[in-house]
């Protein structure tokens, strides 16, 4: 028998294992599991992913015009608007915004909550919107389309 190193483990002595195995690789599932649900360890607030990834290319400047992110008094009337229809008339397109942003492979949900994410890092108080919010979301989605349409 071989001398092991100190982080090897024989299993020689059960019938289904016969190799040596080294202790880092048993280990690796339980670390990475302790790391997942360790309470410091620090998760994304809902939006802010879609924020990082698509709005701050233009939230983050201003970027023709685009209320700064973080901005209390260029987000101030906007917040005023309320969550369903600013997040609406966002997702279609408003002033110099693109509809969803830019990003055609947004979801209502994904878009809804990074403005959610945005409004309250300028002083809102929005909550992640619920299946009720939503539902009214897409209501005013498609109001707002048809009047778009008219014009």
């Amino acid at each position: 028998m071989s001398a092991l190193s100190e982080n090897e483990i024989n299993y020689e002595s059960y019938p289904l294992i016969s190799e040596k195995l080294p202790m880092k690789s048993l280990l690796r599932p339980f670390i990475l599991i302790a790391c997942f649900f360790s309470p410091s360890v620090a998760f994304a607030e809902p939006g802010e992913n879609t924020y990082k990834q698509v709005c701050a290319a233009c939230h983050s400047a201003g970027v023709l015009k685009a209320p700064k992110f973080g901005d209390k008094a260029q987000w101030a009337p906007l917040i005023a608007e309320g969550q369903v229809t600013l997040t609406a008339h966002a997702y279609v397109g408003v002033r110099g915004m693109p509809a969803k942003g830019g990003n055609p492979n947004l979801t209502v949900e994904e878009f809804s909550d990074a403005v959610a994410y945005m409004a309250n890092k300028a002083g809102g108080k929005w909550k992640t919107p619920d299946a009720k919010t939503l539902a009214a979301i897409n209501k005013e989605i498609e109001a707002r389309k048809a009047g778009l349409n008219k014009k």
